[in-house]
């Protein structure tokens, strides 16, 4: 009876520290891991993100840590095997937790299981980009690739996005191309705007600076309607393919067994900055769309867009092992 008794005046001893970490929770700098270099979109949003989480939260920091490689697994594995504390966390997108399951047969990650949804973020269109000098519609730039021709493209990287859209592209139309695969859409861009490359499926926020000043053309984007910023941008609807139209989305993940209290206050933190009518603007101009989800939602909707990567990459046959 006494060693019973004296359990159960222990048993609350023992479930306070997690409850007491959870309350604590930042005491030391947050790392916000992004699977790709910087000055991609990706990285755009971390930072931006990063400085208004600093700032809503009381006493954080955040510190983005780029670390690029193998399609975004490398970063984002690392976050799967972190401490389940709150101090490292993972911006991804479709690619890192929905498309990389159906192109690897050996992910060293499982994109639902290994992670704990926050929220989805943001979205964005995905756009057709030529250099200055280059093809002037998007049936300009299919005819370059047939009757003997050949075009090169870049993307942000083997199986991204925008891979699978340019390849979507490619087939539909008979197309004789090549693939350039980059290590993120910096280097992509920076090449398309020298015209080493022919075409680049690029995110908007990448290159919608460049397509403004007329170093880049964009032949068409994947928004439901022409944009105010560059209205003489077609969208894919209006060309006549609208199977180009595959929005890229941007989420935060913590590692699956994070305290529920953390995810809900990140959660929480992040769909109301994301409804900031301010930070709606300042995404806006970065060629952003704010989607926020919270943390339930975005469970659901993550699943199902496994499920859609899944189709999308038995279409265009891309595999990153085979």
């Amino acid at each position: 009876m006494i060693r019973r008794r004296a359990l159960l005046a222990a048993a609350p001893t023992i479930a306070l520290p997690a409850v007491a970490r959870a309350q604590a929770w930042p005491s030391r700098p947050v790392k916000i891991v992004v699977g790709y270099p910087p000055g991609g979109s990706t990285d755009v949003l971390a930072r931006g993100l990063a400085a208004a989480m600093q700032e809503a939260i009381p006493g954080s920091t955040m510190v983005v840590d780029n670390r690029p490689g193998g399609a975004a697994v490398i970063g984002t594995q690392a976050v799967a095997q972190a401490a389940p504390d709150g101090y490292t966390l993972s911006l991804g997108n479709n690619q890192t937790h929905a498309a990389n399951a159906a192109m690897l047969s050996a992910l060293p990650y499982d994109p639902v299981a290994d992670f704990a949804p926050i929220a989805r973020l943001a979205a964005v269109h995905h756009a057709v980009v030529v250099p200055a000098n280059g093809a002037r519609t998007l049936a300009e730039l299919a005819a370059k690739g047939k009757n003997g021709g050949r075009v090169t493209y870049a993307s942000s990287g083997a199986g991204s996005a925008s891979h699978v859209i340019a390849e979507t592209f490619v087939r539909r139309e008979g197309m004789n191309a090549t693939h350039i695969p980059y290590r993120g859409g910096a280097q992509a861009t920076t090449d398309t705007v020298g015209g080493t490359v022919d075409f680049f499926v690029s995110t908007w926020p990448q290159v919608v600076a460049l397509v403004r000043d007329g170093r880049l053309r964009a032949l068409g984007i994947g928004a439901p309607a022409r944009l105010p910023e560059t209205p003489d941008v077609p969208t894919f609807a209006e060309l006549g393919a609208q199977d180009l139209a595959v929005d890229a989305w941007f989420g935060l993940w913590a590692p699956a067994r994070t305290p529920a209290e953390i995810v809900t206050r990140l959660s929480d933190t992040l769909v109301a900055i994301l409804a900031q009518p301010a930070m709606v603007e300042r995404l806006q101009g970065q060629g952003f769309v704010a989607a926020p989800m919270p943390a339930g939602a975005f469970a659901a909707f993550q699943r199902e867009e496994v499920a859609r990567w899944r189709h999308l990459v038995d279409l265009t046959g891309i595999r990153l092992d085979g």
